[in-house]
Formats: structure tokens, sequence, C-alpha cells
């Protein structure tokens, strides 16, 4: 999901992220590993390719920073803040080499034992290209249907224009250690055009870091 949560991975274990988005016209192939070496920080360092009928090429660069100052605990709140740049190597500028900054900060909120969790995000991007601010946004939701399986759910957008929307399933392979996924998505309102589906893999380890 786009819009993040107020957790980060169990301190000195690490986990992978990724994912096949298919738009229309094009595919990315997402893998984001993240771990955390000291407790109180989790680093993210990946990207993507993107696979269309001119070929296949890097299309994002991604490193970020993240820590909680509240944990999220069962029916009650937390809070974090994430930072981080995002490089376009597909862009060949001079201006895009640092890449774009952003900010955000992910509260969660806990109902039910943990059977239903809403996640909102309230963020600021920079595009480096174009010298633009925008601010970001997102609101989505985690939903338990069964033991291992729940139903996602997220709006998301940045500054004015019509927002996306995203909705799926997640399922625990193994139990807090892997897990899959699967959404469609499109803008709010829109077409055909813009619509997507992915299905992703999310590994958890125990800690093992020094």
């Amino acid at each position: 999901m786009v819009t993040d949560d107020a957790r980060i991975v169990d301190a000195k274990a690490c986990q992978l992220e990724s994912w096949a988005k298919d738009n229309r016209g094009s595919t990315e192939y997402w893998a984001l590993p993240a771990c955390n070496f000291t407790g109180d920080l989790e680093v993210t360092l990946g990207g993507a390719l993107g696979k269309d009928a001119t070929g296949t090429r890097t299309t994002d660069v991604v490193l970020q920073g993240k820590t909680i100052f509240k944990p999220l605990e069962p029916n009650g709140w937390g809070v974090g803040l994430a930072v981080g740049n995002v490089r376009h190597p597909a862009i060949h500028t001079d201006a895009n080499l640092i890449g774009d900054l952003y900010a955000y900060v992910p509260v969660s909120f806990s109902f039910r034992d943990d059977r239903f969790v809403l996640h909102t995000n309230l963020g600021w991007l920079h595009e480096k290209v174009g010298h633009k601010d925008r601010m970001t946004w997102g609101i989505g939701s985690e939903t338990q249907l069964t033991a291992r399986t729940w139903l996602i759910a997220e709006g998301f957008g940045q500054g004015r224009g019509k927002p996306f929307y995203q909705v799926g399933f997640r399922h625990w392979l193994i139990p807090n250690h892997l897990q899959i996924d699967t959404t469609y998505g499109n803008r709010a309102g829109g077409s055909t055009e813009e619509r997507w589906f992915s299905i992703g893999l999310r590994l958890l380890s125990v800690p093992f870091l020094p």
C-alpha cells in the first residue's frame, strides 16, 4: 500500500517488500529491502524497474529512514516520521541527480484488538525537476477477515487533482514471516487508462543483525 503504517521492522531484523504492478502499457517491478540496525531506525534502500514497449530500465531508486515516536499497541495509536529521497534515473537531467525529497508523518489507530487498523499519512514532497512542492496524504485500513487474511483499502493523493484508490487482500502464508497480497487500483472517477493490478510478497526475518 502507498499509505504507510506507524510500525517499523523489529530491532536487529530485516524485511523485503516486493511487488509487480501491471499498468496500462507498462509493468513495474519493485523491491524495497529494509533493516532496523539500532532498534529505533528502519532504513530502506531499493527501487523499481519499469518495462514497456521501449524496453526495461531503472525508474526509481529509494533511500528512506523511518522512526517511531509512539509504538502502535492493540486498541491504541502510534505515530512516527519517515524522511526519504527518490531518484528517477530514466530522467537524464542534472537537476535530478539528488532526487525528490519527501517526508511524512504516519499515524495508526487500532480497534477491536487489532482486527481493524486505520492508517493516516500527511506529508510533503519536493520535486527536484521543476522545483515544485506538494502536500501528500493517504488514508488506509486493514480489516481482519480470518485468522490469516485481511481486506486492505486506501485512498491517497498529492495536492490538487482527483485522488487514487486501491483495494485488495493480504494473506499470511507463514504468520509474521511470509505474506502475499493482491490489489486493484485506479484514479477516483477515472477511466481504465490509469487502472492497475498488483501482486506482492513480503518477507520478515527473525532478529539476526549484530
